[in-house]
């Protein structure tokens, strides 16, 4: 399959992983300013997060010149979708979306944030591998599976080698919410990565409405937690807000579904495990957290299967583009 057609070259793609990757892991820190600052819970957070990233989705996509609206992002004209397939795909990654951010706060709530974190983030690259290999047929290599390996060790590493991860708990109703929260997230990328298939998928589209919808699902749950929050500094909450649904929700999400419909599936799990690897640099720089060896080791592991697969993804690129431009050539004219 030429990348040509999908409208995306591979390499941007891998950039705009890296670049959502790490954009999420701000997302956590400006999470703990707004529960530090305020009364405001995690659903409640979800639904202005996701509320406010349509919103500013919507207001970007209804400011593009009108000719230009149904380009991808080289500039070639994507295939028109039909109006009720693109409404299933909008809705199947809004209710995958939604499963996925409720069920990873449940079981940080259950279980607690190490081991919440190591089941979600540690169990969806297993399953994105296993579905990639059974719906899509590929295959990730002896490299490949190294490389997850290692990055599945520098998360453990990382979440639970501090001193407050010692005596972490592990509750099976928190292990069980980890895992529909990391099948919720391995169908969204695994789905994504389908539909890019026909080239004609509009990240922007996709991730503006899939917004909505999830804004939709939370909004009863935010409303029984509490919408709004009360807060001796609304400045600071404000703009934190704003913050985490301006650039770790509507521009890491965008990146993240334009570069997940291009990038193979095991790929994509690895490079957006720079998640928590970017938190740990935050934790570390801006709040004072302590910098361990535990720390140095797992992001060190961590970073190594991320560049090891991305180097290798590309190379994979330019094998399969050089090919293509071979038969091209020696086919009769």
């Amino acid at each position: 399959m030429s990348n040509a057609v999908l409208g995306l070259p591979v390499g941007r793609g891998l950039l705009y992983l890296i670049i959502a990757g790490t954009a999420w892991g701000t997302a956590g820190a400006a999470a703990a300013l707004v529960f530090r600052s305020s009364d405001m819970g995690p659903v409640g957070l979800s639904f202005w997060r996701c509320a406010g990233g349509f919103v500013l989705l919507l207001a970007a996509r209804l400011a593009r010149p009108r000719r230009t609206r149904h380009y991808g992002a080289t500039g070639r004209a994507l295939n028109p979708v039909p109006f009720g397939r693109r409404v299933r795909r909008i809705v199947v990654t809004g209710v995958a979306l939604t499963v996925f951010q409720t069920a990873y706060f449940a079981a940080v709530d259950t279980t607690g944030l190490a081991v919440g974190t190591v089941v979600t983030m540690g169990a969806g690259p297993v399953l994105i591998a296993l579905g990639a290999r059974l719906t899509l047929g590929e295959r990730l290599g002896a490299g490949g599976a190294v490389a997850v390996v290692g990055a599945l060790a520098g998360l453990v590493v990382l979440v639970l080698g501090g001193g407050d991860a010692g005596g972490a708990t592990v509750r099976p109703a928190g292990v069980a919410w980890g895992l529909v929260s990391a099948a919720a997230y391995a169908a969204m990328t695994l789905v994504t990565r389908w539909w890019g298939r026909d080239g004609g998928t509009d990240a922007a589209d996709i991730t503006v409405w899939s917004f909505a919808v999830v804004a939709l699902c939370l909004l009863p749950l935010a409303g029984a937690e509490g919408l709004v929050p009360h807060t001796a500094d609304l400045t600071r909450v404000a703009g934190c807000l704003l913050y985490i649904a301006a650039v770790p929700t509507a521009i890491a999400y965008t990146l993240y579904f334009a570069g997940a419909a291009v990038v193979r599936s095991a790929t994509v799990s690895v490079i957006t495990l720079l998640e928590p690897v970017g938190a740990a640099v935050i934790a570390v720089a801006l709040l004072g957290e302590e910098l361990t060896a535990t720390t140095v080791v797992g992001t060190v592991l961590m970073l190594a299967a991320v560049t090891g697969l991305a180097v290798a993804e590309t190379r994979g690129a330019i094998t399969a583009r050089r090919e293509v431009t071979a038969r091209r050539e020696v086919t009769p004219v």
